[in-house]
């Protein structure tokens, strides 16, 4: 056996008994308490707090992401996620009644949240903050123990998490685990009572496959190409103005974004238009606070082989010593092109005309279900055929990327894009389990169920069913 084995064996043993660890601290019910879960909550956004500068200057090692930009998509929302859940942990925890019928009368019947028990979060790289710790804040409030793998990645960011969780924090209860490939391979073959990952749809089936045999219950969040359609009613000054920001945010390494834009022929031009002096009036780059670095050269060189410079209409340029690719629209696009073959998770924009609304959901509807699609449009007519016939995970209308915004929505793709949804109340439903119960007094009893069958009891029976 090479050192190499008798490493990835090693590692394997110690995922087992810190597994097992987890299990025995969650079947001691120390985590049940609301109390215990409001506690770790409080503890958890006082490290955040605590640790605020070192987040940012962290994420700008792996991103020169901004500390402005880290506080807009990943700082604020994770505070607001811990607070929302110590505000209404004791709410969602409560027993919640519901209808009994009259055969069960007069019992009452009601559903009781509990934990799953042991939860595996697998985060992604592109919101490392965000996309990691959101789910484990989620597997605390439900009253579970976790153990988060971040992405390898963005290295300090995940070192990082390591500390503020590992230092702080009992392994029975909460611990981090860093690695590649090898290592989440190993984490993999445990036995989990749930399993959360962020990330691709290719890796998602490998994450699923791994929890179908345990039978665990699995959130996948993946992606896929968003559409957002523009039609020619639009308010297009303002829409353009709010689909720019959106599309570049994080310099387009964004699950949600707008993947591509289907734009009606009579307003096209003037799209066009506006996007270019949109763009330049924001100015994207580094130096500016706006924009972001590419996560690694081999994500900078996939997305610069989707850029045909043929039908580049603005940008095309980038930098793979800094890894910066400028903000780019690419014209008259065909469904064949490379861009149209995979999420672009970069700042690249293909814009396909269309003439019907027909034709504009044809197209979205030859791609599998993506995790979000947008709609631009003045017409109800409109938007209640775009609510009615196209299917995706979230959503906005005269608006892109917001509906992440409101913890009162949930966040979770369908299909391909995704299964499951999490945020708020969701992320204690995604890590809970609620149990139906029917409670019956014992004073009262009729003999309707009891053997005696007859044609008279069924239909009585079935009266009060």
């Amino acid at each position: 056996m090479n050192t190499q084995q008798m490493n990835e064996d090693a590692f394997e043993l110690k995922m087992q008994q810190l597994v097992k660890s987890q299990r025995e601290y969650f079947n001691s019910n120390v985590t049940r308490s609301v109390e215990f879960r409001i506690e770790q909550l409080k503890k958890l956004k006082k490290i955040i707090v605590e640790h605020e500068n070192e987040m940012h200057e962290a994420i700008y090692k792996d991103f020169s992401k901004s500390k402005f930009e880290n506080q807009l998509i990943e700082y604020y929302p994770l505070l607001d996620e811990i607070e929302i859940a110590i505000k209404n942990v004791k709410k969602w925890a409560q027993h919640k009644s519901v209808k009994t019928n009259l055969l069960n009368f007069p019992g009452k019947s009601y559903l009781v949240p509990e934990p799953l028990g042991v939860s595996l979060v697998i985060g992604a790289w592109n919101l490392p903050y965000n996309l990691s710790l959101t789910p484990l804040i989620g597997s605390m409030v439900a009253g579970n123990t976790t153990i988060l793998k971040p992405s390898e990645l963005p290295t300090n960011t995940s070192s990082l998490m390591a500390k503020m969780i590992n230092e702080n924090f009992d392994s029975n209860y909460l611990h981090v685990v860093e690695g590649a490939i090898p290592e989440t391979t190993a984490l993999l073959k445990q036995r989990y009572d749930k399993i959360f990952f962020t990330g691709s749809p290719m890796v998602g089936k490998i994450v699923n496959k791994a929890a179908a045999e345990h039978l665990t219950n699995v959130t996948l969040e993946l992606g896929g190409k968003n559409p957002s359609i523009f039609t020619k009613d639009c308010a297009l000054k303002m829409s353009v103005k709010r689909m720019i920001w959106a599309r570049f945010i994080n310099s387009g390494q964004f699950c949600i974004t707008a993947d591509y834009a289907l734009v009606h022929k009579d307003i096209k031009e003037e799209f066009l238009k506006l996007a270019v002096q949109e763009i330049e009036k924001n100015n994207f780059s580094v130096e500016n606070s706006n924009f972001v670095q590419i996560i690694n050269e081999r994500n900078f060189d996939r997305v610069t082989k989707l850029i045909d410079q043929n039908k580049v209409y603005y940008g095309g340029t980038f930098d793979r010593e800094k890894r910066i690719i400028h903000p780019t629209i690419l014209n008259n696009v065909s469904l064949k092109d490379a861009v149209m073959q995979e999420e672009i998770f970069g700042p690249v924009l293909p814009v396909i005309e269309y003439e019907t609304l027909d034709e504009a959901f044809e197209i979205i509807k030859s791609f599998e279900k993506p995790l979000a699609a947008y709609l631009f449009s003045d017409s109800n007519a409109t938007k209640e055929r775009f609510l009615n016939e196209i299917p995706f995970g979230s959503g906005a209308i005269n608006d892109c990327v917001m509906q992440i915004s409101n913890p009162n929505l949930p966040f979770g793709g369908v299909g391909h894009s995704g299964m499951g949804r999490y945020h708020g109340k969701y992320s204690f439903e995604c890590f809970s389990h609620f149990k139906g119960v029917l409670d019956k007094p014992t004073a009262i009893e009729t003999n309707l169920k009891y053997y005696g069958y007859s044609e008279k009891r069924m239909k009585i029976m079935k009266l009060l069913s």
